[in-house]
């Protein structure tokens, strides 16, 4: 945020539409916009209407996650897994699945890890389980948290803007398992793989893929802890990882549990190949870089605005959140010009869906992952510009 001396006021050149619109006006974040160039002709080679159990369906799904494993990195020896249910499913399979065997420390900035809070205290009734908080915009003290526990953190607070800004505070001898929701994460920041025992992510954050499928991803401790370690609760089919006191190892070879739409898991393809093109997890890394680089400038530019992660090293290169700090306004004002901005670009077909989360503060959240090109980023903010000074008009009138 510039510093100002006049309340905030925007510029008066701001009152003009600007001449040039985003190509591409999805900035949701999520789902998120499909990759530059993408059609549906680039799915004519799904698998479609055979059985996902077929030699032809099984390699489509093992391609996946062998794809999976070159882009994002991940050690030979972790498994990974397609599951239903998009990240929360895979989510609610390892806290079901491994949670119970020794305390649990819960980290929680935002809306998704207030869930997994909820769901551990007041669905499987965990009594050891220990909350670690802290409100929208921060990130909780992490140095609190116990090696000898397990920890379930997300990486990437979606509905808040903030990560972590590495793995350091995670033990090397630790003792517990890290469970860590990374879904808008994945392939925009760099994941420690040496920290973390269980990894989730759904396809339709970083590479803009399909909802309804998600990933579940286990390092030989976990694995561990799964094949010595049965929970006292009833297991749902669904999230079960287990026969016979041994791993279920067809999960982690695209035998799926349940039915997967192969036109998403073709989608899915599409995007890892076109990751690759571009240099992989560097070149995904670089270009939302590229677009949080764009945004920083802005607000450091712009007295209306401020980030509401106000730690630099915290700050989500993703999901971008931002608050109105208009002091012309009151607080209810500018909730309302927030809201009214983003209507306005939305009828103007400029921006959709950059409204903050239900949840979350008012404000803005624009998604600046891998698959926006920085050129729309770039169009995109003097539109911003402009629909704030007509929001502000509005609430001054």
């Amino acid at each position: 945020m510039a510093d100002t001396t006049n309340g905030g006021a925007p510029a008066a050149a701001a009152a003009n539409k600007p001449g040039i619109r985003p190509a591409n006006p999805n900035f949701s974040s999520g789902p998120c916009a499909k990759r530059p160039g993408w059609t549906l002709s680039n799915l004519e080679d799904a698998c479609l209407g055979r059985s996902h159990r077929s030699k032809p369906g099984k390699a489509k799904l093992a391609y996946a996650i062998e794809l999976t494993r070159e882009v994002l990195g991940i050690p030979d020896d972790y498994k990974i897994g397609i599951v239903p249910a998009s990240d929360t499913g895979a989510v609610e399979m390892a806290m079901w699945s491994l949670l119970g065997a020794r305390p649990v420390d819960m980290l929680a900035w935002e809306s998704f890890g207030s869930g997994w809070v909820t769901d551990v205290i007041k669905q499987l009734k965990l009594d050891d389980a220990r909350k670690i908080e802290a409100g929208y915009g921060e990130l909780p003290d992490l140095s609190q948290v116990d090696p000898t526990h397990d920890v379930v953190f997300t990486w990437n607070g979606t509905t808040s803007g903030v990560r972590v800004p590495n793995a350091d505070w995670i033990a090397a001898d630790r003792e517990g398992l890290t469970i860590c929701d990374a879904t808008s994460a994945a392939f925009a920041q760099d994941l420690d793989w040496a920290k973390l025992d269980v990894v989730t992510y759904s396809w339709q954050k970083v590479l803009g893929g399909e909802a309804a499928h998600g990933m579940l991803i286990l390092s030989p401790r976990a694995v561990e802890r799964l094949e010595s370690y049965t929970p006292a609760w009833p297991m749902p089919k669904i999230f079960r990882l287990t026969k016979g006191g041994k791993l279920i190892d067809g999960i982690f070879k695209g035998e799926t549990i349940n039915t997967p739409s192969m036109l998403c898991v073709e989608d899915y393809i599409d995007a890892l190949e076109w990751s690759k093109s571009i240099g992989g997890l560097k070149g995904l890394m670089a270009r939302a870089d590229a677009n949080m680089a764009a945004l920083t400038k802005w607000v450091e530019e712009t007295p209306w605005v401020d980030f509401l992660c106000k730690d630099v090293a915290n700050r989500s290169n993703t999901s971008v959140c931002l608050t109105i700090v208009d002091e012309a306004l009151t607080e209810e004002q500018q909730a309302a010009a927030s809201k009214k901005l983003a209507s306005l670009l939305d009828a103007e077909g400029v921006a959709y869906d950059i409204g903050a989360y239900r949840d979350a503060p008012a404000g803005l959240r624009i998604w600046a992952g891998a698959t926006i090109e920085v050129a729309d980023m770039q169009a995109l903010l003097p539109w911003l510009d402009w629909a704030y000074a007509e929001a502000k008009q509005a609430e001054a009138a």
